[in-house]
């Protein structure tokens, strides 16, 4: 097993919630992972983030573990969930809702209400 495999392994097991993404939670540096960060921090997910720009053997690393092609990349209990697209669709679908309640992570319910509403 390559060393950015162990290390993506190591991150995802140790973390209930962990974002692939450009940037950090604090300052994404794309798009995408904006929006994902976005509704994460929104929720009140406690996240761990890891910033492929910093670091070249993780960024494509993470491609191959999952076998696919985008950045950003959610996981939640060690199962990778999807990009920014699924991440959106689950979220105003509520089914990100129910994968959190279902995985034991904590949110805010109430402002997952509020993402669907706005966006409804």
């Amino acid at each position: 097993m390559s060393d950015a495999n162990t290390r993506i392994t190591e991150t995802v097991k140790a973390n209930d919630v962990v974002l692939f993404m450009k940037g950090t939670k604090e300052m994404p540096q794309c798009g995408f992972s904006s929006r994902v960060a976005g509704v994460l921090n929104y929720m009140g997910v406690d996240f761990a983030d890891v910033n492929v720009l910093a670091d070249e053997d993780i960024r494509q690393g993470i491609k191959d573990y999952s076998d696919w092609p985008t950045i950003p990349q959610l996981y939640i209990k060690g199962e990778f969930v999807g990009g920014c697209d699924i991440i959106t669709e689950m979220t105003l679908s509520g089914e990100l809702d129910t994968m959190f309640e279902t995985n034991g992570v904590g949110f805010d319910k109430d402002a997952a209400d509020k993402i669907r509403e706005a966006n409804g």
